[in-house]
């Protein structure tokens, strides 16, 4: 310990030592270095400063991979090099679906757009670069649907109990997947029977409280019990809603989330096409709107940052819009 101390001691007497800088030419403007920013470079800038700001982890890994491999295919390092061009050349050697190319563009475009932002690049010339997609309509699921599962799921077992709160949570209040897998006991409120959720926990970073019906009201308590259970026998501390069979989260890495996965086996093995969390999300407003609620009120349960988004999520069927349009005659 004494020798660790005396290392982090100076002793030489260094107050006569004087440091002499060389004089430095001062200019009216300071010299601009954007044209030898590379893409990698406004790449990690990027990140980081979103990182700042708290978004996901998802959504920083997927401009990591797609603006790498952008950069990747077009051969060009600075970034005000890049051109229209680089951007039709890159889609043109994607083999996938136009609505994959789509997903891909707007994340180059939405780093682009910050790089402009920072003045790093002076046009935002792929502004007008688009894709056509004819988007099918994503159904949401019903109470059907949600009435089959939870009749073949086991109960007395600690998982499949699990997974029908888990279900039951995200078609009655909408919540994502990723939400669900933050949610802890001190989130769920008995007395009132809602879900109070702090900005810290969602994508939007606003709190909202979301209610739940009496089945859920009886399942929560049972589930709570449970995990007490799991977290002795496995000896894990947490205080997490929902658990592993071995007492640890749900989800180890952005893609890899242990409900996903689940609710994936049940889809197949019962023939059920809208078991899946963002089916479940999408059943949730879509249930909203037919009981007459205005699309104000289910973006706010959603947790949009802005109602475009709720109406492109609410897209509807032909038919459903000539339906709807006909109680206005």
């Amino acid at each position: 310990m004494t020798k660790r101390k005396d290392s982090l001691h100076v002793r030489q007497d260094l107050s006569d030592l004087k440091f002499v800088y060389p004089e430095v030419e001062r200019t009216t403007t300071q010299p601009s270095r954007n044209h030898e920013l590379t893409i990698i470079q406004a790449l990690k800038s990027v990140l980081r400063q979103m990182e700042a700001s708290g978004l996901r982890q998802r959504t920083l890994d997927d401009y990591e991979r797609h603006i790498t491999h952008f950069a990747k295919v077009i051969e060009v390092s600075n970034l005000s090099e890049v051109t229209a061009n680089h951007i039709y050349e890159w889609l043109s050697s994607m083999n996938v679906s136009n609505q994959t190319k789509l997903t891909r563009l707007k994340c180059l475009k939405a780093f682009l757009s910050r790089c402009f932002d920072h003045g790093w690049i002076t046009s935002n010339y792929w502004r007008n670069i688009r894709i056509k997609v004819d988007s099918p309509v994503k159904e949401g699921a019903t109470d059907r649907e949600i009435g089959v599962l939870l009749s073949l799921l086991d109960l007395t077992k600690f998982v499949q109990l699990r997974d029908a709160v888990a279900v039951l949570i995200m078609y009655q209040t909408g919540v994502r997947v990723g939400t669900l897998a933050q949610l802890r006991e001190k989130h769920v409120d008995f007395e009132s029977q809602t879900l109070e959720l702090d900005g810290g926990i969602l994508k939007n970073h606003q709190s909202i409280y979301l209610p739940f019906d009496g089945t859920l009201k009886k399942l929560l308590p049972v589930l709570l019990e449970q995990n007490k259970l799991i977290r002795k026998e496995s000896k894990t501390n947490n205080d997490l809603l929902f658990i592993t069979k071995n007492g640890q989260k749900v989800v180890t890495s952005p893609t890899n989330n242990n409900i996903t996965k689940r609710l994936a086996r049940y889809s197949k093995d019962y023939d059920l096409n809208n078991i899946s969390p963002h089916a479940l999300r999408r059943g949730f407003a879509k249930k909203l709107l037919d009981k007459g609620a205005n699309v104000a009120l289910i973006s706010k349960a959603l947790g949009h940052s802005d109602i475009a988004v709720t109406t492109r999520y609410l897209h509807l069927d032909k038919r459903e819009v000539a339906e709807s349009l006909r109680n206005y005659l």
